[in-house]
């Protein structure tokens, strides 16, 4: 069957999305521009402001400190619905906290605290940097053999693979569950299982995956995980991120910086450290509430979507783009460097082009698409089911076919700059 490419076919997948409506709950103050980076930092929800005014007014403004007897619990709160909305996880086993790094950090650090004398710490060649390079600094500090795993820059690591490297002296395996790069997705369970099979820990990124495909951490079997609130969670720039760990291994597992969140009796201010039974233990400071506050909005927006037709949306959504990209791309040197079966692919997908850094740059200002350029050759592109539209990739891809066909990105510099 030959698919019909025209703007129209566009317009109709879009009547008759069950979610479209929900683009009116985001702030889109540019109509023609298209927002195709949802997977860095997602839109700001229209309800955000005012939710961000009355907290500021009222509840800090007149409330005051009295208004902590409200806060004090917002970290668990908003992880609670973070478990039921978007992890698949039991309440009481997430909790909103600190940034993705800090979080990667305290759990991994507990892993290996309670793995003694295994020496080995696997992780993806692939992962995101921030990972490999906590995971660096652990290792190091601690003696330890840091292993990485091969991977295809386009298709990821394999299941297979990360057996073949599992062995009774691996203590973490450290691991995304949608690549950065190019979108490639990791069976959760399979590899949950095989690392149980030779009692390693396996310590999710979930920064790509969360708000865009359904995790799962209670079915898979997951140990631990972290990710970000700031891309498809739509949580605002540098908002606080979760961790999750198992309900079972919270009494067991203690993590590195001992604050007073994480304290048992946080206020009778005890002489020593006394962890939390339960996941608070894993807390650590005060938390940021004006950015905590943030999030509760873009939740609202989750509870009512629904992360199964969020799925179902982001797959047809890159299914058009890939669509696309193959008819109209092609023949213009763009080759795809995701996944092409979109059952092994998140919500972005990553084209390759020689001279993608210009291109990327050059869509957003003059053709008004804003994606964003991985290396060393990728233009990655993140529609976001929430607000992205059907018409929206059309004109992406139709507006890139263009501006590449005039060569007009070849007027920019070839020197990169600090954010792509």
């Amino acid at each position: 069957m030959t698919r019909e490419f025209s703007r129209r076919a566009a317009e109709q997948q879009d009547a008759a999305d069950p979610l479209a409506g929900l683009r009116d709950r985001f702030v889109i103050t540019e109509p023609d521009v298209v927002y195709l980076d949802g997977n860095s930092l997602g839109r700001l929800p229209a309800a955000t402001p005012d939710a961000l005014d009355r907290l500021v007014r009222q509840e800090w403004g007149a409330g005051l400190v009295r208004s902590w007897s409200g806060w004090i619990d917002w970290g668990r709160r908003l992880g609670d619905r973070l478990a039921t909305h978007v992890l698949g996880a039991r309440p009481g086993e997430v909790v909103v906290s600190d940034s993705t790094s800090v979080n990667l950090y305290k759990l991994a650090a507990a892993a290996l605290d309670a793995s003694p004398g295994r020496r080995t710490v696997l992780v993806d060649a692939e992962e995101f940097p921030t990972d490999r390079y906590l995971l660096q600094g652990l290792a190091e500090q601690r003696g330890l053999t840091l292993r990485t795993l091969p991977s295809d820059l386009d298709e990821g690591l394999g299941v297979a693979d990360v057996r073949a490297a599992l062995d009774d002296d691996v203590a973490l395996l450290v691991l995304s569950a949608v690549s950065y790069r190019s979108g490639a997705l990791l069976d959760l369970a399979a590899v949950n299982a095989a690392a149980r099979q030779v009692g390693a820990y396996v310590l999710w990124d979930l920064s790509h995956a969360a708000g865009s495909v359904p995790v799962e951490l209670t079915a898979s079997g997951a140990d631990l995980a972290v990710g970000c609130t700031y891309k498809y969670l739509n949580g605002g720039p540098g908002a606080p991120a979760f961790l999750y760990v198992r309900r079972e291994l919270q009494a067991t597992l203690r993590q590195p910086i001992w604050g007073w969140f994480g304290q048992r009796d946080q206020f009778r201010m005890g002489p020593t450290y006394d962890p939390s039974p339960d996941v608070d233990r894993f807390l650590v400071g005060t938390p940021p509430i004006l950015s905590l506050a943030a999030l509760e909005p873009a939740l609202d927006v989750f509870a009512e979507a629904g992360i199964d037709r969020l799925r179902a949306k982001g797959v047809a959504l890159g299914e058009l783009l890939v669509e696309l990209a193959d008819a109209w791309l092609t023949p213009l040197g763009f080759t795809l460097a995701s996944p092409r079966d979109p059952g092994r692919r998140g919500s972005h997908v990553s084209l390759a082009h020689p001279d993608a850094l210009r291109i990327s740059r050059a869509l957003i200002a003059e053709a008004k698409v804003v994606g964003d350029f991985r290396t060393p050759d990728r233009l990655r592109l993140g529609p976001a089911p929430l607000y992205t539209r059907f018409v929206d990739v059309w004109d992406a891809m139709d507006r890139l076919r263009d501006l590449v066909t005039a060569g007009r990105h070849e007027q920019l510099p070839v020197e990169s700059l600090r954010v792509t």
